[in-house]
């Protein structure tokens, strides 16, 4: 009796690891069987949720995925973020990760509502966008080494704007006067419109700006576009020369954008989202639709992502601290 009683529990064991094993699988292959909710992390109509939207739509229009863009804004992502941190991972809702929520808010903010490195599981870095540096048509500064000797001799007389306190145009100049050796002051502001007007009328001297904000006045004479921040030109303005090529280089500051899920997320789930993406950033509608927001697609595997997120990590953290960047 004792025998036939222990060989059925040692069938009953091994058929229930055997269920656990398996059901992952099963939920793989079967998802997704409803609607994906995508959290972006700030407001409708930008940018960020533009690329968003043109992804998912493109992807429903041609699979059997089905999205909802979920926009929950606030503490530079970090409300968006925290929503999807403590979902269950089942695949079922995602994050439209960007360099605050997963590089550079840890520095900035006294307490975070999740762990960056361990809330989420990385699927892909969708796209990168850089920064054009821009300054007014009479401005002395023709080029980037012309702007150094003026700031070298000027120090904390010329104003650079960025939309607020630990943005990304904000950090970036932190680290250009870092490397120039230079020092400049900072003038935040609420938005980007009236940064660029009172760059034109030379209220402040400089403004990092996202192509898109500035193309026409760059093309009509407005401002003058000096250098870009990413590794690669502007799509929208290729004329300008990257700080990369100006003397800098493999410097890099781009605004990025990702998809990462809630940590556990099984991975064959994982593997489909990156494969599937992967196909949208390669395909001519991905690379025209991003173009079109002066985005380069990346793509590559959930561990690209991981890597360049510890390497943002790396380059921001020190910046931040040695300008003592905090947000309240």
């Amino acid at each position: 009796m004792r025998t036939f009683v222990r060989r059925i529990s040692a069938v009953v064991a091994a058929s229930a690891a055997a269920i656990m094993a398996w059901a992952p699988n099963v939920s793989a292959q079967e998802w997704p069987t409803r609607p994906i909710t995508l959290v972006v992390p700030f407001s409708a109509g930008g940018a960020t949720d533009l690329a968003a939207r043109q992804m998912t739509n493109e992807m429903s229009s041609k699979s059997r995925y089905r999205f909802v863009i979920e926009n929950r804004t606030g503490a530079n992502g970090n409300i968006g973020a925290a929503l999807v941190a403590r979902a269950a991972p089942d695949g079922y809702t995602l994050l439209f990760g960007l360099p605050g929520i997963l590089a550079t808010n840890r520095f900035m903010y006294a307490t975070m509502p999740f762990a960056p490195d361990t809330a989420f599981d990385p699927v892909i870095l969708v796209a990168k966008s850089p920064l054009v540096v821009v300054t007014a048509p009479t401005s002395s500064a023709q080029s980037v080494e012309q702007l150094i000797a003026i700031a070298k001799s000027n120090p904390e007389k010329l104003n650079f704007g960025s939309p607020g306190v630990g943005s990304q145009s904000h950090l970036m100049m932190e680290l250009f006067q870092k490397l120039s050796a230079t020092k400049l002051t900072h003038v935040p502001y609420r938005d980007n419109a009236s940064m660029i007007a009172d760059v034109m009328a030379g209220r402040i001297q400089l403004a990092p700006v996202f192509a898109p904000a500035v193309v026409s006045f760059v093309q009509d004479g407005r401002l003058r576009a000096l250098f870009g921040t990413g590794l690669m030109r502007s799509v929208q303005l290729h004329d300008v020369p990257t700080l990369d090529e100006s003397g800098y280089k493999g410097f890099e500051s781009v605004a990025w954008y990702s998809v990462v899920a809630p940590a556990k997320t099984p991975t064959a789930i994982v593997q489909q989202l990156n494969a599937d993406i992967n196909s949208y950033l390669h395909s001519e509608a991905g690379k025209q639709q991003l173009g079109s927001l002066d985005m380069e697609p990346v793509g590559g595997s959930p561990e690209d992502l991981r890597k360049y997120i510890a390497k943002e990590v790396a380059t921001w953290g020190p910046v931040i601290r040695d300008a003592k960047v905090g947000v309240q």
